[in-house]
C-alpha cells in the first residue's frame, strides 16, 4: 500500500483479447493492490485470457451494458474491496499503464483530488 492507501486499477473490457495481456503486464504492481476486469459481454475470449495472466476480479455482465455501465460495475466493485485510488485503464492499449506511478502520486499527496489522462496528447 502506498501511504496506507489501497490502489485498485480496473478494467473495462469489450473484446479486448489481444490486447489486455500487453496492458496488464505495464501495470505497476510495486504500488497496485488489486485488479479488477469487467467484461461487458464480449464475443471473444477476453475472460479466457484474463483469468490465464493472472487477473483474480473478474465480473461478466450477461448482457452489454456500455460503456457507462462496465464502468459503473467497475467502481462498485473496486469500493467493495476497500479501494481508496481506483484507476480506470481501458485494457485495449490505447494508453500506457506507465503513468499510473505519476497519476497515483498526484492523489495520494493530495495534490489533485482526481487526475483524468488523455490518450490524444
Amino acid at each position: 500500500m502506498l501511504l496506507n492507501k489501497k490502489i485498485i486499477v480496473v478494467l473495462p473490457a469489450y473484446n479486448a483479447s489481444k490486447t489486455v495481456t500487453q496492458t496488464f503486464k505495464e501495470i505497476p504492481f510495486d504500488i497496485v493492490d488489486e485488479v479488477v476486469l469487467v467484461d461487458d459481454n464480449s464475443t471473444d475470449n477476453t475472460i479466457d485470457v484474463a483469468k490465464s495472466i493472472g487477473i483474480h476480479h473478474i465480473i461478466k455482465h450477461d448482457e452489454n451494458l456500455g460503456y457507462g455501465g462496465n464502468q459503473k460495475s467497475c467502481y462498485r466493485k473496486a469500493l467493495a474491496l476497500g479501494g481508496d485510488i481506483i484507476i480506470m485503464l481501458h485494457p485495449d492499449y490505447q494508453y500506457t499503464p506507465k503513468l499510473i506511478h505519476s497519476m497515483v502520486y498526484l492523489i495520494a499527496n493530495e495534490v489533485f483530488p482526481v487526475v483524468i489522462g488523455s490518450r490524444i496528447l
